[in-house]
């Protein structure tokens, strides 16, 4: 399984509309793209989001998915409104242990 370990540093004083936007529509609409959130947790401070997403057994499936769900008419809509509340971003790809 290949997947992504998400940091999101969070703009001060939004985790609550972050994670309101985040459950409520991202989670959905990375699901129809084919991507699995596996867990959310928010650090001590609430200054950070972290998670882990995956996409299938490859980089293409990575690739893919990626492809479908930015290149989709609501992350085109939304891409503003939601990068509003993302301060930075740190991800590193990950793969299933052997």
């Amino acid at each position: 399984m290949i997947g992504h370990l998400r940091v999101y540093t969070i703009n001060k004083g939004m985790m609550d509309a972050w994670l309101e936007l985040f459950r409520s529509q991202l989670v959905g609409h990375m699901a129809a793209a084919g991507i699995t959130v596996h867990s959310t947790w928010v650090n001590a401070e609430r200054t950070q989001f972290i998670w882990i997403r995956t996409y299938g057994e490859s980089m293409a499936d990575l690739e893919a998915k990626e492809k479908a769900f930015y290149g989709s008419p609501w992350w085109q809509a939304n891409v503003d409104h939601v990068r509003s509340h993302i301060a930075h971003r740190e991800l590193t790809v990950i793969h299933t242990a052997p």
